[in-house]
């Protein structure tokens, strides 16, 4: 009789236990945490694990915590696969992430086809939210924005300039690139040198030979900030004084220790800065109380988190296609990066690319500076 008593209450403790845990919100966010875009993939953990801390204080959603797991992809694709397969087996229903659109695009079939919404606040190929996905939203724009704007920005503020197009060949940086070639060419600007490089090469002086014979006075760079700084570097190296332009892909305060001092004057397209944003102070204040400074993703991330939240909430409900149907209702959701609001397709009904300038701040630090 005791033993089945105690049995008896055994059962009870481990019910109550595992309605305890499933009573919890799972959620991922994944990017290259180790590897070359590591600083990227710090920043959309930075910001997913604070919003998700902010959440859980406050009594967490529709009554539930937030269990946060995390996926480290390396910036590569096939790993990317994986590491959306693991959240799957996880019970992982909802994820941020990931960085790379090369990445992003692949992983988000998985999450589709096992009932995971996603999103990204770093991936701008159009492609992602064109494939017609129920699950796929970013809060980021698109690189057919950024590049209207760079291609705008040539025509009016560069009139005249030798533009040269180099890209890294990957979905993102090859996409960034051909969109901006494709407005520029609408506009009558034609590129001298069309040229792709591998990602992880470090030596560029056969590129910079070419820039500098075909007379290069601004280098359209579709890529990353590891890549790109060691162009510009090896640009100055070799007496090639020409602009650096590129998109949000370098938006990184390593950009300027890669590339050293001959960065000041890159442009750059980028949202205009969240840290600026009224509604964006008490989260960047606690950012800095642990002395992270909420560059480029970071506030982008904590929004996405926000966005799933609001989403939840909306719909009443934990069910990611109904949170997905209620986010593409339109209605907007207010976040630390302002207020968002989705098209049918997943995107932000929102671009706002504007253009910068890496130069030195008041402390000597060189960073960019919204133009």
């Amino acid at each position: 009789m005791k033993k089945t008593l105690l049995a008896g209450v055994a059962i009870a403790a481990g019910l109550l236990l595992s309605g305890a845990a499933q009573a919890q919100i799972k959620m991922g966010v994944a990017g290259p945490i180790t590897g070359p875009n590591a600083a990227f993939g710090k920043q959309l953990v930075d910001g997913v694990e604070q919003a998700v801390a902010d959440i859980n204080a406050k009594g967490g959603i529709l009554g539930q915590k937030v269990q946060l797991f995390k996926g480290d992809d390396v910036s590569d694709p096939k790993q990317g696969v994986s590491v959306a397969n693991k959240f799957v087996a996880d019970g992982v229903k909802f994820v941020v992430g990931h960085f790379n659109s090369g990445v992003s695009i692949p992983a988000s079939d998985v999450y589709a086809e096992n009932g995971i919404l996603a999103i990204t606040p770093a991936s701008t190929n159009p492609k992602l939210t064109e494939r017609g996905l129920w699950n796929t939203f970013r809060t980021c724009g698109r690189d057919d924005q950024q590049g209207a704007v760079a291609a705008e920005y040539i025509v009016t503020k560069l009139k005249g300039k030798k533009v040269a197009v180099v890209h890294d060949k990957t979905t993102y940086g090859q996409g960034l690139a051909d969109e901006t070639r494709k407005a520029m060419n609408a506009k009558g600007i034609k590129e001298v040198i069309y040229e792709g490089v591998n990602t992880g090469e470090k030596d560029f002086s056969a590129l910079v030979s070419k820039l500098k014979a075909a007379g290069a006075e601004i280098v359209y760079w579709g890529g990353l900030h590891t890549e790109g700084g060691l162009i510009v570097r090896q640009m100055r190296d070799q007496g090639l004084n020409a602009t650096l332009m590129s998109g949000d892909g370098i938006t990184s305060a390593e950009f300027a220790t890669i590339g050293g001092p001959g960065v000041e004057g890159t442009l750059m397209t980028f949202p205009p800065d969240p840290r600026n944003r009224e509604a964006a102070q008490a989260v960047v204040k606690e950012f800095k109380a642990k002395k992270i400074d909420p560059e480029s993703y970071t506030l982008y991330s904590y929004a996405a988190t926000q966005v799933i939240a609001a989403g939840i909430e909306g719909a009443k409900s934990t069910d990611p296609k109904k949170v997905a149907e209620f986010l593409r209702k339109g209605g907007k959701v207010k976040t630390v990066i302002g207020e968002l609001g989705f098209d049918k397709k997943g995107d932000i009904t929102r671009p706002d690319y504007v253009m910068y300038t890496w130069k030195k701040d008041k402390d000597g630090k060189v960073t960019y500076v919204e133009n």
